[in-house]
């Protein structure tokens, strides 16, 4: 049986817990790549949305508080694969001080 809420398909855990409780997970858990600015801003929203749940459902409220002391959701390359790392390698001829990126 599939799991359909609002009328949409969630494909992850996450994206269930968004469509079933109203709220943006990374709006209380933040980025990992995230500037400071950005982070305040985030916070000042995250608060005034909270303040609205206390009224509205405390339950979701408490979820949502609990998120705000988690560490920041890791953010997914788009096409789903790892970045890629610089690897030094020797050119022949050189020594170990004068190494040349290839």
């Amino acid at each position: 049986m599939k799991d359909i809420v609002a009328g949409r398909e969630p494909v992850t855990a996450t994206e269930f817990i968004e469509l079933a409780l109203g709220i943006d997970l990374e709006l209380f858990t933040g980025s990992s790549t995230e500037s400071a600015m950005e982070r305040a801003a985030r916070l000042d929203v995250a608060h005034e949305v909270l303040a609205e749940l206390r009224e509205s459902d405390p339950e979701t409220a408490a979820y949502a508080e609990s998120l705000l002391r988690t560490l920041p959701l890791k953010t997914r390359q788009s096409d789903g694969r790892r970045p890629r790392r610089a690897v030094r390698r020797m050119v022949k001829g050189c020594t170990a001080g004068s190494a040349v990126a290839a």
